[in-house]
């Protein structure tokens, strides 16, 4: 069936939109989510039970055999993708051993290993974008592509370069084991979006870790509170953004607007939030303690604070990685806001190849500066309007992030801000009324859940009974909407 597209094609290839086939072989194969009925009923029983039966010096063994088994599925249409991988584990490997072997050339070495990932990346996830833009400029251009991006490549490549910059730094030394190098890449929990793992935050579990009946406890119970809120909570108000781009940005309302991307706003976080605790959760009855990715970031006062909260281990590693290795901020104020202009294009880089892309990094890193040498100490002592002052930012941002259409993004713009356009209203008046009616209890918990308010109540729920019961809820209902077919795959899955 042939690819029809709207003029939204990123937020329809992203949610399913009605105006384009999708099928989730275009990624590759069909994705063994955590939000599945196939992972929780079948891949997990089967793993775990026997992960948890054999002794503990083959556990390694059985947690590589099952993330390949759990990368597999998702390869199976695009065999190159599994090869690729497995390729890249091994020259990662081999490259780390070989800096501690031949340290006169550990520069060579590493700048062998970081390129070769950086053209795999280039290859998978930009190319296809420059010479389908190369063609539709210049028609003599004859060429089109279509390239499949492997799935998780952006994550595993940050977890490989971060490695091997290490062992160069002597901060790590070379894994000796390829099996262990193996498993601390290919760990299912974290393998296709995150958390980005440095070797040093597992370095002692890899060697040994213990296997406490109340860290698979617990473990669990992170799991199914980030299955909730991807399934209960992500996955329905992402349809009011789909419903929306389906009606076409020139004919909705500005409050209509001004609801839908809010409503992508809560569902990218949830969804990206729950997939992290779903990993994390994973990792505890794995024996493995993953760092975490979310702190609250919606109840920020400034937009850098936000982004010091969202995707934590995304942003520890281009500072890490990038900005400190540039000069950080040790050169002067010039030197500074090149080295945090560079950080935030690749940042938008790295989440896709397209010119919203660009613009969006561009767009965070001009109100990072902005805050960091004007407004930001104001925003901080006024926290009432530093939270208004978010509450506009963090929608307009996440606009320019969802539409790849330029243009389209400028007719979204007029809704958002009718003075440049053709006024408030939309062909139907109150066409928000309906979606509000909708859609408002969702929007009531996400504003709920993006507080630290239920966390609080949370820890302070003593009884085991009640903790047992919420729990099952949860479980029971976020099992049910995945039968009947409300599980949407994670977004960041693209990435």
């Amino acid at each position: 069936m042939p690819l029809i597209f709207c003029k939204n094609r990123f937020v329809c290839h992203l949610l399913y939109c009605p105006c384009i086939y999708i099928s989730e072989q275009q990624n590759g194969g069909a994705i063994m989510v955590f939000s599945s009925l196939q992972f929780i009923f079948i891949f997990m029983p089967i793993f775990f039970g026997c992960y948890y039966i054999v002794p503990d010096k083959i556990k390694n063994f059985i947690l590589f055999i099952g993330s390949l088994c759990f990368y597999f599925v998702g390869t199976i249409h695009n065999p190159e993708h599994f090869i690729l991988f497995i390729l890249s584990i091994v020259a990662d490997f081999a490259i780390g051993i070989w800096i501690e072997k031949f340290p006169a050339r550990k520069k060579i070495l590493l700048a062998i290993g970081v390129i070769l990932h950086l053209i795999s990346l280039a290859v998978f996830k930009y190319s296809g974008f420059v010479i389908n833009e190369m063609s539709r400029l210049n028609p003599s251009f004859n060429f089109t592509a279509d390239v499949v991006l492997p799935i998780g490549i952006s994550f595993y490549t940050f977890q490989g370069i971060s490695y091997i910059v290490d062992v160069y730094r002597g901060n790590a030394k070379a894994e000796r084991s390829l099996l262990r190098y193996a498993v601390y890449i290919s760990m299912f929990e974290q393998l296709i979006a995150g958390p980005i793992v440095t070797y040093g935050q597992v370095e002692k579990e890899l060697y040994k870790r213990k296997i406490k009946v109340s860290s698979v406890l617990k473990g669990m119970g992170v799991f199914i509170f980030g299955l909730g809120l991807k399934v209960l909570l992500a996955n329905p108000i992402g349809k009011l953004w789909s419903q929306t781009c389906a009606i076409g940005f020139e004919s909705i309302s500005t409050p209509l607007a001004w609801m839908a991307i809010t409503a992508f706003s809560f569902q990218i976080y949830f969804d990206f939030f729950g997939y992290s605790l779903m990993a994390i959760g994973l990792g505890k009855m794995l024996g493995f303690k993953l760092p975490k990715n979310f702190d609250h970031p919606y109840t920020s006062l400034t937009m850098t604070e936000f982004w010091r909260r969202w995707h934590i281990t995304l942003g520890a590693w281009f500072r890490e990685y990038v900005y400190i290795p540039l000069g950080g901020n040790r050169n002067g104020k010039i030197a500074t806001v090149r080295n945090l202009l560079i950080v935030w294009l690749l940042t938008g880089l790295w989440h896709g190849a397209g010119y919203n892309f660009v613009l969006w990094g561009t767009v965070l890193f001009l109100i990072i500066m902005l805050e960091k040498f004007f407004i930001g100490k104001y925003l901080n002592k006024m926290p009432v309007i530093a939270h208004i002052y978010m509450l506009i930012l963090i929608p307009i941002t996440w606009a320019i992030f969802a539409i790849d259409d330029i243009a389209q993004l400028g007719v979204f713009f007029t809704r958002l801000f009718p003075f440049f356009g053709q006024g408030v209203w939309s062909i139907f008046r109150y066409d928000y009324l309906k979606y509000l009616n909708l859609y408002y209890p969702f929007f009531i918990a996400g504003i709920l859940f993006s507080t630290r308010l239920p966390f609080r109540i949370l820890k302070q729920i003593k009884s085991r009974v009640v903790i047992c019961l919420l729990l099952s809820v949860i479980f029971g209902a976020s099992v049910y909407c995945m039968y009947r077919g409300f599980d949407d795959p994670f977004l960041y899955f693209r990435f």
